[in-house]
């Protein structure tokens, strides 16, 4: 009986890992540091929170970055957990934390448990939306918009670069795959630069695609793709070298119970490139963030490299033409 309601508390940690991933700091309260907007998207009046560095130069164009929560999480926390604004304010570019219907995104799985995904929620539509409204009062760069999250947020960058691939220049999902039946009627119109960061040791978003605690038919919370195959329509699509270029990060944390393999493609259309850091022993966790629940719960946070860092690298590298 013992070993059972272990067994039990485990699992019910583990499902709320990706709310717990998500919540936020300072629940009722906007920081100064951000603006609280809305769009119309069809009857819906949608909302977002947006990061603009102050004295931005007036005719210079800037970069836009997307920033999409997890499930049952929030943009405050984005905001605050990341360092995607921190990282703004150095490099000169616009964040955008928009917020899911019900916290999450209708990202391609079929599932009714979630209030997005019940009424097929348009928010490929809110996102262009977003970019419409956001170019209209700054100088973005069209050839710079960019987006990332983890989790929900990383299966929705996925469905986003694929839906929206001749407005996005890159994206990076993090602990994320391809949502599955979306991967059968995969076809992006442009290439799109992708980078992919993934555990091997994900119990949410298994890295090898098979059901996790939350996906599959026990709960019916939809399915998605395995990494390898995700990896596999990207490089396809973008038409890039056949073989990737392979190394490992130094592990800079012996303790942390996680090395990094990366697998890089080059030479892509219109100069894209996929890449790949495989987190091995890494968890459903932001590399280089918190440890944010126990790891016997959502697994070991990599301390090898922090992806804030290495996504904004990569976004940097990879404009459209």
């Amino acid at each position: 009986m013992k070993k059972l309601f272990i067994t039990i508390f485990a699992l019910s940690m583990i499902l709320a890992a990706s709310v717990v991933f998500g919540q936020r700091l300072g629940r009722n309260r906007v920081p100064g540091h951000l603006q609280t907007k809305q769009v119309k998207v069809g009857d819906l009046k949608r909302s977002f929170f947006l990061f603009v560095p102050k004295r931005l130069e007036q005719n210079k164009k800037v970069p836009l970055l997307f920033v999409f929560h997890g499930g049952g999480g929030n943009p405050l926390a984005m905001d605050q957990r990341l360092g995607f604004t921190e990282l703004a304010r150095k490099e000169r570019f616009v964040v955008v934390y928009p917020e899911g219907i019900g916290r999450n995104w209708n990202d391609g799985r079929e599932t009714d448990t979630t209030q997005a995904h019940r009424e097929k929620v348009d928010d490929i539509g809110f996102v262009s939306a977003i970019i419409d409204r956001v170019s209209e009062a700054y100088r973005i760069d069209q050839k710079r918009i960019f987006a990332t999250g983890p989790s929900n947020g990383g299966i929705f960058s996925h469905y986003v670069g694929a839906n929206l691939s001749e407005r996005f220049a890159a994206i990076a999902p993090v602990i994320g795959g391809i949502a599955d039946p979306f991967y059968k009627r995969f076809n992006p119109k442009d290439p799109v630069s992708v980078f992919v960061i993934q555990g091997t040791e994900d119990r949410l978003v298994p890295y090898d695609g098979t059901n996790g605690i939350g996906f599959g038919r026990r709960r019916n919370r939809g399915k998605i793709i395995s990494t390898d195959r995700a990896i596999a329509l990207w490089t396809k699509h973008n038409r890039v070298d056949a073989r990737p270029i392979k190394s490992n990060l130094p592990d800079k944390d012996s303790n942390d119970g996680c090395t990094v393999e990366t697998f890089l493609w080059k030479n892509g259309k219109n100069n894209t490139a996929v890449k790949l850091f495989k987190m091995n022993g890494g968890g459903h966790t932001w590399a280089g963030g918190q440890q944010y629940l126990p790891r016997r719960i959502v697994g070991n946070v990599c301390r090898d490299f922090d992806a804030t860092d290495e996504i904004w690298s990569f976004f940097k590298a990879h404009p459209k033409p």
